[in-house]
């Protein structure tokens, strides 16, 4: 077993956050809540980026589901490069259905409309986040991107992965880890 992985192994439950030197702008300070690591490749949702191409209204109207008087505004997050058109919703365990994959005991995954149609309602989790695409790796792939260096990984918690604070996640999360992540910038000591 690498020296990165938890004890099980992989990364499952994980937030990875990407290094300073990133070279792949759609990951750059980037952190990913990490939904299946195995042998056969990886799957995560990134939880730090607002999908600019649409709303969470326009999105009820193109799947045609009714939009009753919403009590909050609900950002449609960038969940990463593939399968963009896809919609995938992290959500805390009080809710469930036959298609949730229960990924640890705080957090679960549901990519189906009802779990939407629940959320407008008032029926869904207690917190969620929705995402559109996701990111994903290849058998090893994301072993031998964290070997190089362009990933670190820090345990998750709700508050962190469901804080509307988009921009302040990657500090968060290095801080989390008990590093100042002015020692990671690539400009540190420069004025």
């Amino acid at each position: 077993m690498s020296s990165y992985q938890t004890t099980s192994g992989y990364l499952d439950g994980q937030l990875l956050i990407a290094m300073p030197s990133m070279g792949d702008e759609r990951f750059q300070r980037s952190v990913i809540y990490m939904c299946a690591h195995s042998e056969q490749g990886a799957m995560g949702l990134i939880v730090n980026q607002i999908a600019d191409q649409v709303n969470f209204r326009e999105l009820l109207q193109q799947l045609q589901i009714e939009v009753p008087e919403l009590r909050r505004e609900i950002n449609v997050h960038n969940g990463g490069p593939v399968e963009t058109g896809r919609g995938f919703v992290l959500h805390t365990t009080d809710y469930s259905q036959e298609s949730t994959l229960m990924v640890d005991d705080a957090f679960g995954l549901t990519a189906t409309a009802d779990i939407l149609k629940s959320i407008t309602s008032g029926e869904g989790p207690r917190e969620s986040m929705l995402a559109l695409g996701y990111a994903g790796w290849a058998p090893g792939q994301l072993d031998t991107e964290i070997q190089a260096n362009g990933w670190l990984h820090v345990d998750s918690d709700v508050e962190l992965v469901f804080d509307d604070d988009l921009e302040g996640k990657w500090a968060r999360s290095i801080k989390k880890m008990g590093i100042d992540p002015s020692f990671l910038s690539l400009d540190a000591g420069h004025a």
